[in-house]
């Protein structure tokens, strides 16, 4: 059984203050797209067993995808095993939720590989125990996501907008960004107004969501990371109509108005070696 696990993007993404248990009270539209990795799983006598393609990537318990298995065997006593293969795309430790997407598609795969017939409701819940993101990764789609990621409410449609994905060649510790983040140094205008974003996505008016775009995490990552924000302005000058950090960064995304202006500035993008790029869409 093959699974796509989708990267996502954010649309947008607020810190409203650091709750009581140590996590932070997130606001965020999510939006995942094209770019995905493929989990392969096949039943087997019993264990865990998984491979990647991806050498960065562990390939034990150390592994979200591993212990998302491990979860359901476990609550569920699970007699027979599971094979995991992980043919890895999206870039690893970028802001796009590789991981949590794999563990995500290990939770929906192993549901319908073994027919337990878990709701996703069930299925969120064990993702919840797994990463922030996984809930919503279970989901998939356009999604307020409140909480600490895990309450969802589905918005409208907004698939097959054309994008852009810039990675630089650094990694980012989300930890660390979270950790120096402070909410009170943020003023209102660096803030996205969700609502706006919610009813622009609704009217599926691209320049629009494009230009209320705003990751108050970019107050962190990017002074320490000065090639986050040459990033964003390259894809401006390459015509995007809008550009912005995903998650806790470093990979940036642009909106582009079509398919024809997002290949061309994909190809220019693509010539500096310090960054990797996807050409992708929403879905």
């Amino acid at each position: 059984m093959e699974i796509k696990a989708r990267a996502k993007i954010n649309l947008s993404l607020d810190v409203l203050g650091k709750r009581k248990d140590g996590y932070h009270e997130l606001r965020m539209v999510m939006q995942t797209v094209s770019l995905h990795d493929s989990v392969y799983l096949e039943k087997i006598p019993s264990g865990i067993e998984l491979v990647c393609t991806n050498g960065q990537i562990p390939q034990d318990d150390g592994n979200i995808a591993w212990k998302a298995a491990g979860l359901m065997t476990e609550r569920y006593r699970l007699k027979s095993g599971v094979s995991i293969k992980i043919e890895k795309r999206i870039p690893v430790s970028a802001g796009l939720a590789g991981g949590s997407a794999d563990a995500a598609a290990v939770l929906r795969g192993m549901n319908l590989l073994l027919s337990l017939g878990l709701d996703n409701d069930s299925l969120r819940e064990l993702g919840k125990r797994l990463g922030a993101d996984v809930p919503y990764c279970i989901e998939g789609g356009t999604r307020l996501a409140e909480g600490t990621g895990e309450i969802l409410t589905a918005l409208p449609d907004f698939s097959g907008v054309d994008i852009v994905l810039v990675k630089p060649r650094i990694d980012v510790s989300t930890a660390w960004v979270y950790g120096n983040f402070d909410t009170g140094k943020v003023g209102d205008s660096e803030r996205p107004d969700t609502e706006l974003i919610r009813r622009v996505v609704g009217r599926r008016d691209l320049k629009a969501v494009a230009t209320a775009m705003r990751n108050v995490l970019e107050k962190v990552t990017v002074p320490e990371y000065p090639i986050v924000k040459e990033a964003k302005d390259r894809l401006l000058e390459e015509g995007a109509w809008g550009s912005m950090m995903s998650g806790s960064g470093p990979t940036v995304f642009g909106i582009f108005p079509d398919a024809a202006a997002a290949a061309e500035a994909f190809g220019r993008l693509s010539a500096d070696g310090r960054w990797q790029c996807f050409l992708t869409k929403t879905e």
